[in-house]
């Protein structure tokens, strides 16, 4: 009987593997393909994720091979400056192509302990009160006690589950690939600036190593969205949005994406659970995507764990997609939104305008960027009062113990005591109590927080009121 079973090797799935790792939980990681996708679909990490990485303790392997770039200029593409005084030590996007975040969160998973096992294929499973049956392609059969499906807009996990999928399919189709050029870097930014004005769904840039990242609207292309596009399909369509292909040659690799958008009925039956794209789909406008995904599984990993390690009060995991659905519900919402911003049809060109205006108003700047971000995710912790309740907790500088994330890359519940009279006595092997000071803090009017593995406050106070409840919702009952 194993533990846990991922299926999808991905960033979602990786992700999940290595915080489930952090408890003790067994887990193998299945991905049917053998080797790591060469495809760069996502090109960063946005403030949110960053702040992930960083209380894991990966932030520097990310620093290390991704480049610093300010915020701004996200939402519909609409460029204006970053807000002034975002909520987090973050503040700016982390550039860094997806094949090496894939890299890297794979190698911190195998680290961890995952059994990570690629070309293996699963297209079958059964469930019964006691744990899930799982079927490979090659007729191997597994035994696990929860299996977690991360495998994709076209999870095999959602299909078997019969989960619905509904939501509306893709509108507007998009080649995606990278390949050399002839053409000069000054031709190639003349006709950025020029197609842009237009059409905002066209790009043309390097790379590195002599490689060019090309995007360029789909339509008139085979309408067989399966066929894998040529390069004589890239030319086509760069001669009619740009007048001239650029001489784009030796592609590395090329794709076709669409813009559909669907969310998913439920994110769990029993002891299957979906995350990411399994359970979301939506277009790439504001880069949400991957980071989406790393944040479920974020969200998800320390409950399944207490789940499976019989410490998890009732209910903890049931609060996963109580909190994460609604989260992807917005992200569907606010990209329907900026394709439409983006569409060259007068009457959203409009609205574009309208909304650019609007952005110079700083507040609404400010909520537009942190939709994109995440770092404006306030989930029901069922407790009210403190404005922080609910919400993540910027890595705040301690006076004795450094910065706030370095105190989380165990993945325990996190005591910040300022008073120095309280304790987590009975949860101690669970949440850390660690007593010290913050200016951060005292400006924020928090004498004491109660912050869950995933770094959400669900506890202030100055006294005990309270927090032996909230220790109990969120870790379980104390230790005798």
């Amino acid at each position: 009987m194993i533990d846990v079973v991922i299926a999808g090797g991905g960033p979602t799935g990786m992700m999940l593997a290595a915080e489930l790792r952090l408890h003790g939980v067994e887990v193998v990681v299945l991905e049917k393909e053998a080797e790591r996708p060469p495809f760069v679909r996502a090109l960063g990490l946005h403030a949110r994720s960053i702040e992930v990485m960083d209380q894991r303790g990966l932030l520097g392997r990310f620093l290390a091979e991704g480049r610093e770039h300010p915020l701004g200029g996200f939402f519909a593409a609409i460029r204006k400056p970053a807000p002034a005084g975002l909520d987090t030590a973050h503040g700016y996007v982390l550039a860094i192509p997806q094949t090496t975040i894939d890299r890297l969160l794979e190698e911190h998973a195998a680290e961890a302990g995952a059994d990570i096992r690629r070309g293996r294929e699963l297209v079958g499973l059964e469930q019964d009160a006691e744990g899930v049956d799982v079927e490979l392609a090659d007729g191997t059969r597994l035994r696990t006690r929860h299996l977690v499906g991360c495998d994709g807009g076209r999870s095999t996990v959602r299909r078997l589950l019969g989960v619905g999928f509904p939501g509306e399919p893709s509108r507007t189709e998009t080649l995606l690939g990278e390949m050399e050029v002839t053409a000069s870097p000054e031709e190639l930014a003349a006709a950025m600036a020029e197609v842009r004005r237009t059409h905002l769904r066209f790009g043309i840039g390097p790379m590195g190593d002599g490689v060019h990242r090309v995007v360029v609207p789909a339509a008139g292309v085979a309408p067989d969205r399966t066929a894998a596009p040529t390069l004589e399909d890239f030319k086509r369509q760069l001669r009619e949005y740009a007048g001239t292909d650029f001489g784009v040659h030796s592609p590395r690799w090329m794709s076709r994406f669409g813009d559909a958008t669907r969310l998913a009925d439920r994110y769990r039956v029993g002891r299957v659970l979906l995350a990411g794209d399994a359970a979301h789909v939506h277009p790439p406008v504001g880069g949400q995507g991957l980071n989406l995904g790393v944040q479920d599984a974020f969200n998800l990993g320390w409950k399944l764990a207490a789940e499976v390690n019989g410490r998890a009060p009732a209910g903890l995991l049931d609060t996963y997609e109580a909190e994460r659905r609604p989260v992807a519900a917005d992200v569907l919402d606010n990209t329907r939104a900026q394709m439409e911003l983006m569409s060259p049809e007068p009457g959203p060109q409009a609205a574009r305008r309208l909304v650019s205006e609007l952005m110079d108003i700083e507040e609404v700047n400010r909520y537009l960027t942190e939709k994109i971000i995440a770092t404006g995710i306030r989930y029901d912790v069922g407790t009210e009062g403190h404005p922080l309740l609910g919400a993540r907790l910027r890595d705040v500088e301690l006076k004795e113990h450094g910065r706030l994330y370095g105190l989380m890359h165990g993945g325990r519940g996190l005591l910040l005591d300022r008073t120095g009279s309280l304790s987590a006595q009975g949860w101690r092997d669970r949440v850390d109590h660690v007593v010290d000071d913050s200016e951060e803090l005292a400006e924020m009017d928090v004498p004491a927080v109660l912050l869950r593995p995933d770094g959400h406050a669900v506890w202030v106070g100055r006294d005990r009121e309270g927090l032996p409840d909230a220790l109990s919702r969120w870790f379980g009952p104390a230790a005798a």
